[in-house]
C-alpha cells in the first residue's frame, strides 16, 4: 500500500481541487438551453414535439439567397438639399462680385453662375455613391415626394471633383478659367443629393419581412423529429426558431429542466480525475509517490482540457483538430505506455463533455490514442513521429468512415471537412517533439531521444574521456554492453542503462593516472597513505557530478554517476589500512563512497556490471567455472552488504543478470585456436588437398 506523508497528501489534494476548479470554470456552457445537433446527422435526443405554435420559416440558404436578390435590386432612398445648393450659389456669387483683380466681364460672371446652377440642378453626390453609379450598380434611386416614391435615373449625377471638371471644360474661356482658380470654386462644391439612411433601412427591412414571412406553422403538439431521424435543413430551421422563441418567452425548454448543469459537470470532472488518482495509487504507486510525476500528469490533463475548450470555441471542428494523441505520446515517452493509455481515456472523457456526439468522439479518439501508443514503442528518432502521425490520420479516417456509414447507411453524407480536420490534427502532432524538450527542462525528465543523443561517443564529454582516460573509456564501453544486455533480459530500460554506463566514470578525467586501467607501470598510490588514496578514488563520484552539472546532463545520468558505487567501500585501501593497523578500530567513513545506494533496477545493474567487468580483467584464467564463480561472488557480496536493498530489483532479476553476465564474459574472454607453424620444406604456394581444413 502506498504511504504518503501529510505534506504529500496535501499537495495531491490541492492539485485535485485546482484541476477540478479550472476545468469546470473554463468549461464552455451556454446561458440558454439549446439542442446540440448537426444538419444531415441523426437526432440524438428523444421525440421532440412543438410545445407551442412555431412559425415555419425559410431555411437559412433560401433566406440568404432572397436577401441577396433584394439587396441587388433595391433602390435606396435619396433626398435633395435645396437649401445647401442655394447657399453655395449665393456665397460664390458674392465671392465673384467682391474679389478684386478678376479680369472678367459681368456677362462672363453670369455665365459662371449659370453653369454652376446647371451642375447643381443635375445633382452632386458623395464619392462612394458616384463610384456605384460609375460601375453600374446604382442605375436609379428613389425620392419621396408627397409620400410617393419616385424612381429617378442617376446618369446625370456627378461627384464634386467630376462636377468641377465639367465646369472647367464648359467654361473654356481663358479669363473665366483663371477666375475659377482664383475664387477656389473646387473647395466650395459640396453634395446636394445624399442617401436617406433611415428611410432606406426601413424600406429594406420591410422588403425583407415580406419575402421572409413564415411559409407555414408547426402547431402545438405536432411531431418535429424523433431519435435517429436525420436533421434536415427544414428541421434545423424549425429548431432554431423554437430556440429563439423560447428565449424571448423566457421558458427553460426541455433539455435541462429540473437539472443543474454546473453541478453535474463538476461531479463528472471530479469522478474522471478521481479515476486517474485511483489508477496511480493502485497500479502505479511509485509514480504516485513522485511529486514530479504526479504534478506532470495532472497538469498535463488540466492544461490540455483547457486547450481543448479553447479550440472548440475557436473552430467549427475544433474538437477534431485538437491533437488528443499528443497526450499519450508524451506520457508514453516520459512514463510508460499503460499509464499513457489510461491518461488518454481521461483526456478524451473530459473532451466528450462538449462533444456534439460523445460516443462517436470517444470511439474515434480512443482508437487514435491506442494507435499512437502502439506505433511509437520507443521514440528515438524524429522520423518515428512522422510515421505515427500518418498512422493516426489513417485511424481517424477509418473510424470516421465506419461511424458515418453505420449511422447513415451511405457515403453521400461524409464530410470532406472532417478529413481536413484530421490532417491538421496529424500535422500538430509534430509539435510533440518540441514539447518533449520543454517538459524535460520543466520537470527534469529524460526522453529516449535525449538518451540516444547522449550515447553518441562524439559527445564532447565522452570524447574527452576517451582522450584523457582511454582505459576508463574502454571499461565504460564494456560495462555499457554488459549492463544493457542484462537490462534487456529483465525488461529494464535498456537505453537508459547504456547511456548511464557510458558516463558513470567521467569523474576520473580529473585524476586519470590514479585509476589502474589508465596506468602504465607507475602507480601514484604507492607514494600515498591509504586514506589519501581512498579520498582520491571515492572523489571521482563528486568530480563526476560536478562535471555533469557543468555539462548540463539530465538528472537521470547524474543518478547513475552517484549510485554506481552506492555507499560501498573502496575495499582495497580499506583492507590495506586495516592490515597496517591491527587491533585498531577503523573508521570506515574515509573509505566509503558518498552514495546513495541504487534506487532502481537500472542503477543496480550498473553497480553489478561495473564491479564484475573490473574484476574480470584481473583474472588469470577465464574458464566458465572461474567466471561463474566471480560473478556470483561479486553480486552476492553486494547483496550481503545491503547495497541493493533500496532498489526495485528482484531475486528473479538477479538470477537472470548473473546468467547474462556469465555468458557475456565467456564471449568476451573466449579462448582462440592456435594457428600451426608452417613446416620447413613445404611450399606455401601449394594448393590445399581435399582433406585440408581452412582457417
Amino acid at each position: 500500500m502506498t504511504r504518503l506523508t501529510p505534506r504529500d497528501i496535501l499537495l495531491r489534494a490541492a492539485l485535485y481541487v485546482a484541476s477540478v476548479a479550472l476545468i469546470v470554470y473554463f468549461l464552455p456552457r451556454s446561458d440558454k438551453d439549446r439542442f446540440v445537433y448537426e444538419v444531415n446527422r441523426p437526432w440524438s435526443y428523444a421525440l421532440f414535439t412543438a410545445p407551442f405554435d412555431i412559425p415555419e420559416r425559410l431555411d437559412s440558404v433560401s433566406a440568404s439567397r432572397l436577401k441577396d436578390s433584394i439587396d441587388t435590386n433595391f433602390e435606396p432612398v435619396f433626398k435633395r438639399d435645396a437649401t445647401l445648393e442655394k447657399t453655395i450659389i449665393a456665397d460664390y456669387t458674392e465671392r465673384l462680385s467682391k474679389m478684386d483683380g478678376l479680369d472678367i466681364t459681368p456677362a462672363q460672371k453670369n455665365q459662371i453662375i449659370s453653369s454652376l446652377r446647371m451642375v447643381y440642378d443635375n445633382g452632386i453626390v458623395d464619392r462612394d455613391t458616384y463610384a456605384r453609379i460609375a460601375d453600374g450598380s446604382l442605375p436609379t434611386v428613389r425620392f419621396i415626394r408627397d409620400n410617393v416614391a419616385v424612381s429617378v435615373p442617376t446618369v446625370s449625377y456627378l461627384s464634386a471633383f467630376k462636377a468641377y471638371e465639367q465646369l472647367d471644360s464648359l467654361l473654356s474661356d481663358k479669363d473665366i478659367r483663371k477666375a475659377l482658380t482664383a475664387t477656389r470654386l473646387s473647395d466650395m462644391l459640396e453634395p446636394n443629393i445624399a442617401i436617406d439612411s433611415a428611410t432606406t433601412q426601413s424600406l429594406l427591412q420591410d422588403a425583407y419581412q415580406r419575402v421572409l414571412a413564415p411559409v407555414g406553422v408547426i402547431q402545438q403538439g405536432e411531431r418535429v423529429i424523433d431519435r435517429g431521424d436525420i436533421v434536415t435543413t427544414r428541421v434545423a430551421t424549425i429548431l432554431h426558431t423554437y430556440e429563439e422563441m423560447s428565449e424571448e418567452r423566457g421558458e427553460t425548454g426541455q433539455i435541462s429542466q429540473d437539472h443543474y448543469p454546473i453541478a453535474g459537470q463538476t461531479l463528472y470532472v471530479m469522478i474522471v480525475l478521481a479515476a486517474l488518482y485511483g489508477y496511480l495509487w493502485i497500479f502505479r504507486p511509485q509514480l504516485f509517490r513522485s511529486d514530479r510525476v504526479t504534478v506532470f500528469t495532472v497538469s498535463l490533463v488540466t492544461v490540455f482540457a483547457l486547450f481543448t475548450f479553447a479550440m472548440h470555441a475557436s473552430f467549427t471542428l475544433g474538437l477534431y483538430i485538437t491533437p488528443f494523441t499528443m497526450v499519450p505520446i508524451l506520457v508514453a515517452v516520459f512514463v510508460d505506455s499503460r499509464t499513457a493509455f489510461f491518461i488518454n481515456l481521461v483526456t478524451v472523457l473530459l473532451g466528450a463533455i462538449i462533444a456534439t456526439f460523445p460516443l462517436e468522439f470517444i470511439f474515434i479518439q480512443v482508437i487514435a490514442g491506442v494507435v499512437a501508443i502502439d506505433s511509437l514503442n520507443d521514440l528515438s528518432r524524429r522520423s518515428q513521429l512522422i510515421r505515427t502521425a500518418a498512422f493516426i490520420f489513417l485511424s481517424y479516417a477509418l473510424c470516421y468512415l465506419s461511424v458515418e456509414i453505420m449511422q447513415t447507411g451511405s457515403v453521400e453524407k461524409i464530410s470532406l471537412r472532417m478529413f481536413g480536420a484530421f490532417a491538421v490534427n496529424a500535422v500538430l502532432i509534430s509539435f510533440s517533439y518540441v514539447l518533449m524538450f520543454l517538459l524535460e527542462r520543466v520537470f527534469g525528465f529524460t526522453s529516449m531521444v535525449t538518451l540516444v543523443e547522449l550515447s553518441d561517443t562524439n559527445n564532447p564529454l565522452l570524447r574527452e574521456l576517451s582522450e584523457e582516460c582511454p582505459g576508463t573509456f574502454n571499461h565504460s564501453m564494456a560495462v555499457s554492453n554488459l549492463a544493457s544486455a542484462a537490462a534487456q533480459r529483465i525488461g529494464a530500460n535498456v537505453q537508459m542503462v547504456r547511456t548511464g554506463a557510458l558516463y558513470h566514470d567521467i569523474g576520473k578525467i580529473k585524476n586519470p593516472a590514479f585509476f589502474t586501467e589508465n596506468q602504465h607501470g607507475v602507480n601514484p598510490h604507492d607514494a600515498l597513505d591509504p586514506i589519501q588514496s581512498a579520498r582520491i578514488v571515492t572523489g571521482h563520484i563528486r568530480d563526476g557530478l560536478a562535471m555533469a552539472d557543468k555539462a548540463r546532463l539530465p538528472q537521470t545520468i547524474k543518478t547513475f554517476i552517484a549510485e554506481h558505487h552506492g555507499a560501498g567501500k573502496a575495499r582495497y585501501f580499506y583492507t590495506t589500512y586495516a592490515n597496517a593497523h591491527p587491533g585498531e578500530e577503523i573508521d570506515p567513513a574515509p573509505f566509503t563512497y558518498p552514495g546513495p545506494n541504487p534506487q532502481s533496477r537500472e542503477t543496480s545493474l550498473l553497480m553489478m556490471a561495473d564491479a564484475v567487468e573490473a574484476a574480470s580483467r584481473s583474472m588469470k584464467e577465464h574458464t566458465p567455472e572461474a567466471i561463474r564463480m566471480l560473478v556470483n561472488k561479486i553480486v552476492d557480496s553486494q547483496i550481503a552488504e545491503g547495497l541493493h536493498n533500496e532498489s526495485t530489483i528482484s531475486f528473479r532479476d538477479v538470477s537472470a543478470v548473473k546468467e547474462v553476465f556469465t555468458q557475456r564474459l565467456l564471449t568476451m574472454y573466449h579462448s582462440r585456436i592456435s594457428y600451426p607453424e608452417l613446416n620447413k620444406g613445404v611450399n606455401p604456394e601449394s594448393k590445399p588437398t581435399a582433406t585440408s581444413t581452412p582457417n
